[in-house]
């Protein structure tokens, strides 16, 4: 169980989304949503990933070559991960404005592989107009690969210098089980992680983006591999 500073950003699955700490959240930068996914979708998830998984010679941009990447953003089940309620809030909170699921795919760090610096994937035309999620399918921690992020590094202070993406130092490596969501600011520091191990550890990434962001959106899926229709709105 979480019991460090920034164990408060974790809600157990009987949450509802009107109980996100939005004060914490936008602070953070992130939260840690456990055991959100019905444990009877995990199988039938898991089933969707590896059969879609594609070499990276299929994708329109080459992907990196110790990650397994599935292609899978047209299974139903997995499209109903990406629209559960609590998600949509957290998410919502963050964008605060009108958003739109924009793509999803697998991802997989193979043995002796996954690991990243530590960086931003950033907002495009405002902070926060871009949300990601990783919505895990097995238990994950140091041993697969598990992602690290730096809490609250999404927002610098007007005076601050520029955060040093080569120090480690107030990274956090997560833990946790198959279900479990991560859901967090695109501008918020963070990496994949080695994984030694090479047990098994499948996840989805899923971005919502402000629906400002739609047309730009269009332009590039393609080169994102993205098939499922982007045209539904969620409210924040």
């Amino acid at each position: 169980m979480d019991t460090g500073p920034h164990a408060a950003c974790i809600l157990s699955a009987s949450s509802e989304a009107a109980m996100i700490d939005r004060e914490r959240l936008h602070r953070d930068g992130y939260v840690l949503l456990r055991d959100v996914i019905p444990a009877d979708w995990l199988d039938d998830l898991r089933t969707a990933f590896d059969a879609g998984v594609l070499p990276s010679s299929q994708w329109p941009v080459p992907r990196g070559p110790d990650w397994r990447h599935s292609q899978l953003d047209l299974d139903p089940v997995v499209q109903a991960v990406c629209r559960l309620p609590v998600l949509l809030a957290a998410a919502g909170a963050l964008i605060g404005e009108r958003f739109f699921l924009a793509q999803v795919e697998g991802r997989e760090p193979l043995a002796g592989g996954g690991h990243q610096g530590l960086h931003r994937d950033y907002s495009a035309e405002r902070p926060g107009d871009t949300v990601n999620a990783l919505a895990f399918f097995d238990d994950y921690g140091p041993d697969n690969g598990a992602t690290r992020l730096v809490p609250g590094s999404h927002r610098s202070a007007p005076d601050a210098p520029p955060f040093d993406l080569a120090d480690e130092s107030r990274a956090i490596q997560l833990n946790g089980r198959a279900g479990d969501i991560l859901v967090f600011d695109a501008d918020l520091v963070h990496a994949g992680t080695l994984n030694p191990s090479g047990a098994r550890r499948r996840s989805i990434l899923i971005g919502y983006f402000a629906q400002s962001r739609h047309a730009a959106h269009l332009q590039t899926a393609h080169l994102r591999n993205v098939r499922m229709d982007t045209s539904e709105r969620f409210e924040p």
